[in-house]
């Protein structure tokens, strides 16, 4: 983006309270999205490019709810390819290149990912692993992504599985299979990005802004800051609240499943670079993964479990599923996970279509566009991260044809998100690596702001990597309103509640003083 827009993509407390005003005052937008997650901002995004005038609302904060609690991965469709959906497949393979090589670049990074054989792997398993992964190379060759950003699986030896992962177990290792996916530096950040991307083309963006009646056309909502009651005029509503489809919207029925992971340190593992997939006894094509990530954590995932009841705010990790997720992980480790690993946990939602007599593990993860018979409110449900875009392109369609708007194709698949560049053009940028692999292009302002006031170059504490200067473009830039946007979604200390209760209390202090500025 130019330097213009990236001006205009600065969400700020000022911005959203001019714009909230304006709305709340009576003007009328082509479409409303309800949802801050990336499914909502992916579409607020869409529907900006084309033109179309937009305004988005969120209860929360950004990233608040499931999109924050994902693998951090970018899929390429293997796990569907194993279910027999090549189409599904091939379409996440389709926009796994179109984020790792367009849109998201300075976002996401290949990983490699090892599956270790031992002697008692069944060999119709292994067979069955390496075909699926042969699949998947195909879809790669497919979507045109380089086998220089993402190389074709192949075999490895016992030595060099070790290599790549110190912290097997020896006894009885025969080898594996090493492959390549995407991974994501942070899916809290790539929503932010969507939603200030979608900014710099003009979209209204307002946290903190809880929908509590839709309509075709109107959205009766409550400014959580005040309490104000208010009204949003638009000629199409479009609800992208993930879960939580289902309260705001009566006919669209889902049935969640819970992800959980857990967040562990990468050294006291013996994880280097390479993922760990490690097979789920007794199920075909299901693996838990130890997935390194950058700053030295590793996340031990995942879990499919249904959701029991009303789906709450923030979901907790149930003590079964870290017990399932210790097991399962130290069956191939040298030394087995305790509960002393665990620095902390998260756990997502899935929002899938309910297929009665299905295991939420076999749902489909297809997404779907439904138009509700009595309120013409236009949902968008299912689907993963990795294809958000689809997603919001068929929701802006949807939303376009209905209301009669007149507005051109999508033109998503070829704009780069805010920050992001080639890759060769960002690893010439001069700034900190750690700083280009969360701000891409805009990471040299970041690390301006410590230039000019040393105190903001500081660590939020000893040892900690995020800094000051972090926070207050968190606050000046990004729409973070308090302590707990930059905590758990701008910089994800709050994986760690050790870490983040050692940074709030400066980070409490430079919010404040912050948003000060900004009034």
């Amino acid at each position: 983006m130019t330097g213009t827009n990236v001006i205009h993509a600065s969400l700020t407390a000022r911005r959203r309270a001019r714009e909230l005003d304006a709305l709340a005052s009576g003007e009328r937008v082509d479409v409303i999205v309800v949802g801050g997650g990336v499914t909502g901002a992916g579409v607020a995004l869409d529907a900006a490019s084309r033109g179309l005038s937009v305004a988005l609302v969120e209860a929360h904060d950004l990233a608040f709810g499931t999109s924050r609690f994902s693998s951090k991965l970018v899929h390429g469709g293997l796990r569907y390819l194993a279910h027999g959906h090549v189409g599904l497949a091939r379409e996440s393979a389709v926009e796994r290149d179109i984020l790792m090589r367009r849109t998201a670049v300075h976002l996401t990074r290949p990983m490699a990912q090892l599956f270790p054989r031992y002697a008692d792997t069944p060999s119709r398993d292994y067979a069955l692993t390496a075909a699926g992964l042969t699949a998947g190379d195909a879809l790669r060759r497919l979507a045109r992504t380089p086998s220089s950003l993402l190389p074709r699986p192949r075999t490895v030896p016992a030595a060099q599985a070790l290599t790549l992962v110190p912290a097997l177990r020896e006894a009885g290792l025969r080898g594996g299979l090493l492959a390549f996916d995407g991974a994501l530096t942070d899916d809290a950040r790539l929503v932010v990005a969507l939603a200030r991307t979608a900014a710099g083309l003009g979209a209204r963006v307002l946290t903190r802004v809880r929908a509590l009646e839709l309509s075709a056309e109107r959205v009766r909502a409550r400014d959580e800051l005040t309490g104000e009651t208010v009204e949003l005029r638009g000629r199409q509503v479009i609800n992208a609240a993930g879960v939580w489809s289902g309260e705001l919207v009566p006919s669209v029925r889902l049935r969640p499943s819970r992800g959980s992971h857990l967040v562990l340190d990468a050294r006291s593992v013996g994880l280097g670079e390479t993922a760990l997939m490690v097979p789920v006894p007794g199920e075909l094509n299901r693996f838990v993964f130890l997935l390194p990530q950058p700053g030295g954590r590793v996340y031990l995932g995942l879990t499919d479990e249904p959701l029991d009841g009303r789906p709450t705010d923030v979901t907790e990790v149930p003590e079964s599923d870290v017990d399932f997720l210790l097991d399962v992980a130290s069956r191939v480790l040298a030394r087995p996970l305790t509960r002393d690993d665990v620095l902390g946990s998260f756990a997502g939602l899935r929002p899938l279509l309910d297929n009665p007599g299905d295991r939420t593990a076999d749902l489909s993860r297809e997404h779907a566009v439904l138009t509700d018979p009595a309120t013409g409110v236009v949902t968008v449900v299912g689907g993963k991260l990795t294809t958000y875009r689809v997603m919001a392109r068929d929701a802006v369609d949807r939303a376009v044809s209905r209301a009669g708007l007149r507005a051109p194709e999508s033109r998503t698949a070829r704009l780069p998100l805010v920050g992001s560049a080639k890759r060769t053009n960002l690893a010439t940028v001069d700034a900190p690596r750690r700083l280009v692999g969360k701000y891409g292009s805009e990471a040299p302002r970041v690390a301006a702001l410590g230039e000019v006031d040393p105190e903001l170059a500081r660590p939020l504490f000893p040892g900690c990597p995020v800094t000051a200067a972090e926070v207050v473009w968190a606050v000046r830039h990004e729409g973070a309103l308090d302590a707990d946007d930059v905590l758990h979604r701008r910089t994800r200390l709050g994986l760690v509640p050790e870490e983040a209760e050692a940074a709030r209390p400066i980070v409490s202090d430079l919010v404040e003083r912050s948003l000060e500025g900004l009034t």
